[in-house]
């Protein structure tokens, strides 16, 4: 079976850029922390990542080169405590997403160990260019 890529088709001229952000995008789809992404109106959305036990000042949320980026780090106080069983994560974590043209990141609120970002999408102008064709 052959692997059909964008390159595959005529058509579809400058795309080997986004071929290979699905590509990287595909592989960073799984792990952790677990994340829904819902559609909460025509045009925004609304990523929502389980974070429990991560407070406000352990996370940051950048926009970086068309790309959503969220990182959590939790601070070390495990010399303090003792565990006799530790079965929640406490590890740091990066979580990206890659953001269409037009796509604007709004607001972002924790709320019971969930991290809500909401994002919105406006319309594209509609673009007509008439090219002129000139004799040679």
């Amino acid at each position: 079976m052959t692997k059909l890529t964008l390159g595959s088709y005529p058509h579809m001229l400058g795309f080997e850029q986004l071929e290979r952000l699905l590509e990287r995008t595909a592989k960073s789809a799984e792990g952790y922390p677990p994340f829904n992404i819902e559609q909460t109106s025509d045009h925004s959305y609304r990523i929502t990542l389980a974070v429990a036990g991560f407070s406000e000042s352990d996370l940051s949320i950048t926009v970086e080169d068309r790309q959503l980026v969220i990182r959590g780090r939790q601070s070390d106080d495990s010399a303090e405590r003792v565990f006799l069983h530790r079965g929640i994560a406490s590890r740091q974590f990066q979580r990206s997403f890659v953001l269409a043209d037009g796509v604007e990141v709004g607001e972002a609120v924790m709320e019971n160990g969930l991290l809500h970002v909401d994002l919105t999408m406006s319309r594209p102008e509609t673009v007509v260019q008439t090219i002129s064709i000139r004799k040679g």
